[in-house]
């Protein structure tokens, strides 16, 4: 037996044998042309196929995955159509006088090493996209026909990594697990694992090789181990450890339709965070009891131009009408920082989560969300919808906010059209100033809603994009704690609601906390709606900690 250790992605076990990924590896030969006219010409019909492809992924990835995973083959289109990287090829093409091949793959490696050299970690990330569509452009223009990903068996797939189109394709009833030699758990790639709830390792080096194609493993997504030809007591042992998580999972389902309240009478709300109108069925299948942050922002990306008001208000309806009457918080656009949108034409910063992101592009730029706003208070109308501002630092940014808004009403009054006039504003507690001034700040707004993401790399002065800083960033640090029971306090104090819509909201180890500090809602992962209730249905804080 080999015991492999890497990262885990989703925590969960599978048993099965490995299926090394098999990819059509066309070999790309420089040759010599006489007329590069026609080899142009080839460039563009693959890029018009290849483009044709992408759409296709797209439709299917949003049917599977939502929105907001699919948007990647949006980018990877915008990528294919660039005109500087067309231009980079037609110029190879026409100077070196080579065939079409042979020109996509020199520029595939000159991007990729380009993207990989730039500080900005997104950017870094954009390297590995370059070059899936890059080998897309090349099997298109070589002829050779993408592979079956999987066969009738269910298998665990192995790779050295997963492209997103790689992924997306896979027969999901006939996926295990995965088990990748690299890989970030911050890559398209995890984050597709985790929506489709595939226990997944990363990570796991060269030590995962082709040679143990065909051979039984075992994915552990619970520490992040792989056992490879496992003998009878690790099988028996780790089966054991499966049909617990499969008995934890039909628990759970049990939980559905029950409310939300402690052993010992506390009742807190759970919520769920969402990034696209499809989620919604995401939302009522895990039975969350409403929407705790509709990422706005999502709407935005993946564009050549801004969503018109028309399209914002379309998707805010439908999500409020397909909720019910439960309560929607949609925050307003939180662009900049890790969210880059080339439309927005913003510069390059040397910090930019400290830099010109969310509420200050909002607040100097207006009529874009001016835009935003009109579309909101169109779609109050049709549902329960809460409005949220990200980035807040000060009560004069709230005033100002409120100005807008409060304009925004008398142009739709004057045009005779609808609104719920006493719709619900709220603010992100997400930097340490908010918190500390949380008082003077809950006689302004109707809720708080802290963004523990970000209050963490505030507080902590750790980027959270960063790997190098993971081992100094402490997400139960006492500083980040008292931020928020100081927010919770001032709040409840001031006769208004807080939530929490960070990644500490479905921190389980937490629940027993958040209950303390008297937090009225957390909004997690769909995925994760389940096991927080059951946190709180086992929770009695009349017993000691």
């Amino acid at each position: 037996m080999q015991v492999l250790t890497g990262k885990s992605v989703y925590n969960d076990v599978c048993i099965g044998k490995l299926s090394f990924f098999k990819r059509n590896k066309s070999v790309v030969r420089r040759v010599h042309i006489d007329d590069p006219q026609i080899e142009i010409e080839r460039f563009h019909e693959a890029r018009e196929s290849g483009v044709k492809q992408l759409q296709g992924l797209y439709e299917n990835a949003l049917k599977s995955v939502g929105e907001a995973n699919a948007a990647i083959f949006e980018i990877h289109q915008m990528m294919m159509e660039d005109l500087d990287y067309a231009d980079s090829i037609e110029n190879i093409i026409t100077t070196q006088e080579v065939n079409a091949e042979y020109a996509v793959a020199t520029t595939a490696d000159n991007f990729a090493a380009m993207f990989s050299a730039m500080e900005d970690e997104y950017m870094r990330g954009r390297a590995a996209d370059v070059k899936d569509v890059s080998e897309r452009l090349i099997r298109i223009l070589s002829g050779d026909e993408e592979t079956s990903q999987t066969g009738d068996e269910k298998v665990i797939i192995a790779a050295d990594d997963l492209a997103p189109s790689e992924t997306v394709q896979l027969d999901k009833s006939k996926v295990l697990g995965f088990a990748l030699q690299g890989g970030s758990t911050n890559s398209h790639t995890a984050i597709l694992a985790r929506s489709m709830s595939i226990p997944a390792v990363i990570g796991l080096g060269f030590a995962l090789g082709e040679e143990m194609d065909g051979k039984m493993a075992i994915v552990d997504g619970s520490d992040g181990t792989v056992y490879i030809d496992p003998d009878e007591e690790t099988m028996k042992r780790m089966a054991e450890k499966k049909a617990e998580y499969d008995r934890k999972r039909e628990l759970l389902a049990q939980l559905k339709g029950k409310e939300t309240i402690s052993a010992d009478g506390t009742k807190i709300k759970i919520y769920a965070n969402i990034g696209s109108p499809e989620d919604v069925v995401k939302v009522h299948d895990n039975d969350a009891e409403g929407i705790g942050l509709f990422r706005s922002e999502f709407l935005y990306l993946g564009r050549e131009d801004f969503p018109s008001e028309e399209d914002q208000f379309n998707a805010y309806r439908d999500v409020a009408q397909n909720m019910a009457g439960k309560k929607v918080v949609i925050r307003t656009l939180d662009i900049g920082a890790d969210k880059k949108v080339d439309y927005f034409n913003l510069s390059e910063e040397d910090n930019p989560a400290l830099g010109y992101r969310a509420i200050r592009i909002c607040l100097t730029q207006p009529e874009i969300f001016k835009t935003q706003l009109r579309a909101l208070y169109r779609a109050t109308a049709f549902g329960n919808i809460s409005i949220m501002f990200p980035m807040i630092t000060s009560v004069e940014e709230v005033r100002k906010i409120k100005d807008i808004c409060a304009e925004v009403r008398a142009e739709l009054d004057a045009e005779g059209i609808p609104y719920k006039e006493d719709t619900e504003l709220g603010i992100m507690i997400e930097t340490p100033a908010a918190a500390i001034i949380s008082d003077d700040l809950a006689k302004e707004v109707d809720f708080f809603s802290v963004g523990t993401n970000d209050l963490t790399q505030y507080t902590l002065a750790a980027d959270r994009m960063n790997n190098k800083l993971a081992p100094f960033i402490d997400t139960h640090h006492k500083a980040i704690l008292r931020l928020i029971q100081m927010a919770a306090e001032n709040a409840h104090k001031n006769g208004i609601w807080i939530g929490i819509c960070g990644e500490l909201g479905a921190d389980t180890s937490l629940t027993r906390e958040f209950l303390k500090m008297g937090i009225d809602e957390l909004s997690v992962s769909v995925g994760l709606v389940l096991n927080v209730r059951d946190a709180v249905i086992h929770t009695d804080l009349r017993k000691e900690d």
